[in-house]
């Protein structure tokens, strides 16, 4: 997924109430931008860091820039822009990231499922198995193992979808979680039993009953974002 306009560097001041964030400019001059990502943002929201923002041609907008890319301090460059994941999920299914995910004719996204109440990232349709329902995780924070870990912060709306896939998978259909890791440094993806014990412990039993789990990195830069690598899921760990 390449930038449709050339992103403009700055450097990171802070981080706050959730969405937003100041940064300066490389002429100096300091801006509010917004940053779709409801995580903690861990290794990525230190002050001084290298940043990118994109901007919208939107007028409505109150902050036009969004956060886009941050360079942690060990020089990785890492997408944050959690808007994004669905999207790249949906090019590496098109182009064959996951052989398991291979054959599908029809990709839907934000299908209503479980009930109604909530929507499923991804609808694999039309394939030579049963309707897969992907739920995508973006994934920014590598521990200092290199491990890849979602969440960064609990998330009751996460281990919601997670009971609602595993309906699926009793209803016959394929379901399952696709880490979306934003960065080419993991080795391994897993969940953050220490940040969200409810999740991980869920994440292992869907899996006991089915529930699938793919995962890739992306290669980033400040001309696109692109997964290009299957990653190995650890489902156990001390994370």
């Amino acid at each position: 997924m390449r930038f449709r306009t050339p992103l403009i560097p700055a450097r990171l001041l802070r981080r706050y109430q959730r969405f937003l964030v100041d940064v300066e400019l490389e002429d100096g001059t300091r801006v509010t931008a917004h940053t779709a990502n409801t995580g903690a943002m861990r290794d990525c929201s230190d002050p001084g860091l290298r940043v990118w923002l994109s901007r919208s041609e939107n007028p409505r907008r109150k902050y036009p820039l969004t956060l886009e890319l941050v360079e942690t301090r060990s020089g990785v460059c890492v997408g944050v822009n959690t808007l994004r994941a669905n999207a790249l999920v949906e090019e590496a299914v098109r182009e064959g990231c996951v052989a398991s995910l291979g054959g599908y004719r029809r990709v839907r996204r934000e299908v209503r499922y479980g009930g109604g109440r909530s929507r499923v990232d991804l609808l694999l349709e039309a394939g030579p198995a049963p309707d897969c329902y992907v739920e995508v995780k973006n994934v920014t924070w590598v521990d200092a193992g290199g491990s890849a870990r979602f969440p960064d912060a609990p998330t009751a709306r996460g281990l919601r979808h997670l009971h609602e896939l595993v309906r699926m998978v009793r209803a016959g259909f394929r379901a399952g979680v696709f880490f979306c890791v934003q960065r080419d440094d993991a080795r391994v993806v897993g969940p953050a039993h220490a940040v969200d014990p409810a999740w991980g412990a869920a994440l292992e039993e869907g899996v006991a009953q089915g529930l699938e789990v793919w995962a890739c990195a992306a290669r980033v830069d400040v001309r696109e974002v692109r997964l290009v690598r299957p990653v190995p899921v650890c489902l156990h760990g001390p994370a």
